[in-house]
C-alpha cells in the first residue's frame, strides 16, 4: 500500500476517509496487516505528507491510533492527551491539519476503562494533573445516572465507561463551538467530525 499523494488525498470524501478506517480496524481486530513497506513510505513522503484523517486519542499506551486502525506513515495526523479533549494548541493543530493539509475527518476516540476518566471520576488531585483532570470532570457531572454518590467513582467501571462516551460527545461539542474553522468546513461538507470509543477488551473501535 503507497502513502497518500496529494491526487489521493483531493479525491477522498470525508465518508470515503472515515471507511478506510473502519476497514483498518476490521483488519486489526483480525491481526491482519495491509500489505505495505514502511520503508517505501519514509522515500515516498519525504518531500511532503498528505493525511486523509486527524485522530485525537487519549496517551494510553494500549490505544494507538496507527496501530488499531492499520494505518501507515503519511496516513493520519495522530494527537494524544490524557483524556482525548481538546485546548487551544489541539484546536489550532486540527485547523492546519484540516484546512491547511487536507485532512478529511476528525476522529475523537475514547476508550473503555480510561486512566483520565477515572481519575476524574475520583476528582483526582495531583500537581498539574489537577488541571487536566478539570478539564473532563464536566463529563462527569453530564452522566446524571447513577445518582448514588458511592457508585459514581473510579470502582464502576460502567460509570467510568458512560463518562468516557460523554467526555467524547463533550468533546466534539467543544470542537465545533470553539473552532468556527473547523464548523465552517464540517458545514460545507469538506470534513467530518466524529466520535469513536476503542474496546480494550477486543479492539474494536464503535464509532458514534
Amino acid at each position: 500500500m503507497k502513502a497518500h499523494t496529494k491526487e489521493t488525498q483531493a479525491t477522498l470524501t470525508p465518508e470515503k476517509a472515515l471507511q478506510f478506517l473502519k476497514e483498518g480496524n476490521e483488519r486489526f481486530q483480525q491481526n491482519l496487516k495491509a500489505n505495505r513497506n514502511l520503508l517505501e513510505q519514509v522515500n515516498d513522503t519525504r518531500n511532503g505528507q498528505f493525511p486523509f484523517a486527524t485522530i485525537l486519542s487519549c496517551i494510553d499506551s494500549r490505544v494507538s491510533a496507527e496501530l488499531v486502525f492499520d494505518q501507515g506513515l503519511g496516513d493520519i495526523f495522530s494527537v494524544r492527551i490524557a483524556g482525548n479533549f481538546v485546548n487551544v494548541d489541539i484546536l489550532g493543530s486540527m485547523e492546519f491539519a484540516c484546512k491547511l493539509a487536507g485532512t478529511k475527518l476528525i476522529v475523537v476516540l475514547g476508550h473503555t476503562s480510561c486512566g483520565a476518566i477515572k481519575g476524574a471520576c475520583d476528582h483526582a488531585r495531583l500537581g498539574n494533573l489537577t488541571a487536566l483532570i478539570n478539564k473532563i470532570e464536566p463529563a462527569v457531572e453530564a452522566v446524571k445516572e447513577p445518582t448514588d454518590e458511592n457508585l459514581r467513582n473510579s470502582k464502576n467501571i460502567d460509570f467510568v465507561n458512560n463518562v468516557a462516551v460523554k467526555n467524547v460527545e463533550m468533546t466534539i461539542e467543544n470542537i465545533r463551538k470553539q473552532s468556527p474553522v473547523l464548523a465552517e468546513l464540517e458545514n460545507d461538507g469538506d470534513i467530518k467530525i466524529v466520535g469513536g470509543m476503542y474496546d480494550i477488551n477486543n479492539g474494536k473501535v464503535t464509532f458514534l
